[in-house]
């Protein structure tokens, strides 16, 4: 089973924000402990999807699979060691891209693939329009119907993702990194920019190795980009531009003594 390569060669052109998820742990690794790392990560979605497949057949025993919308996703994909990291919290495709399944009864096209970028943000405005249920009107995310329908249908063209780095004087203080993913491209800002900037050609380089944001040859590009990126993050917030404050009611819940 083969590991990650080329680790050093890939890291020079990144601002250091891009590997704030590195762990020291990961230090003590070696080559065998990686694989076996590998190994126990396939054996873990191989045995996950052994039981959705318990899950359909049980649709299926219990006449429930003509009626039932199945999605199929999760929170966060995972490193296993691109880039010299691992786990997950980066806004690189393996940890930013996650699985979304979704069929509905009666409708869309089997083993369909739509090539659009969509986000998680998306499936509340999905379910609502296919359960015939009214959406309240500000919502962020788009119902991914159309695309069900005919995979070939394209959405807003993007997607978001957002991580946090910092937290202490040392670091800087907090900041956020924003990444934007479109068909083509993956562009990403560190604090707006001021802690660095990330490109990669999905057409030419799929595995995120080469970053092009000093290229000259890409300024318009990036302009359009960020454009695009500051566009979009300001729609995540309210009105007044500020993250609203956290209620102690909502993060994190005591769940051993609520």
């Amino acid at each position: 089973m083969p590991v990650v390569q080329g680790v050093k060669e890939d890291q020079a052109d990144l601002p250091s924000p891009a590997l704030g998820s590195y762990k020291k742990e990961q230090d003590k690794l070696t080559d065998e402990l990686r694989r076996q790392c590998v190994q126990a990560y396939y054996a873990s979605t191989t045995f996950m999807d052994a039981q959705v497949g318990r899950v359909l057949d049980a649709l299926d025993r219990l006449g429930l699979a003509e009626n039932t919308i199945v999605v199929f996703t999760s929170d966060h994909g995972y490193h296993l060691g691109e880039h010299g990291l691992w786990q997950k919290m980066s806004v690189f495709e393996e940890s930013a891209r996650v699985p979304l399944i979704i069929a509905a009864p009666k409708l869309g096209v089997k083993g369909g693939v739509a090539s659009d970028p969509v986000g998680l943000v998306d499936l509340y405005p999905t379910l609502t329009e296919l359960c015939g249920v009214k959406a309240p009107e500000n919502l962020q995310g788009q119902s991914l119907v159309p695309m069900l329908k005919d995979p070939s249908a394209t959405g807003r063209g993007w997607a978001v993702t957002q991580v946090s780095r910092g937290g202490n004087r040392r670091q800087g203080g907090r900041f956020f990194g924003y990444s934007l993913r479109t068909p083509r491209w993956r562009y990403t800002e560190w604090a707006e920019g001021k802690q660095g900037r990330e490109l990669y050609d999905h057409g030419a380089d799929p595995r995120e190795l080469t970053n092009l944001a000093t290229d000259p040859a890409h300024a318009e590009t990036i302009a359009q980009l960020s454009k695009r990126l500051r566009e979009a993050v300001q729609q995540t917030f309210p009105a007044s531009g500020e993250t609203p404050e956290l209620r102690p009611i909502m993060w994190a819940p005591n769940l051993t003594n609520p």
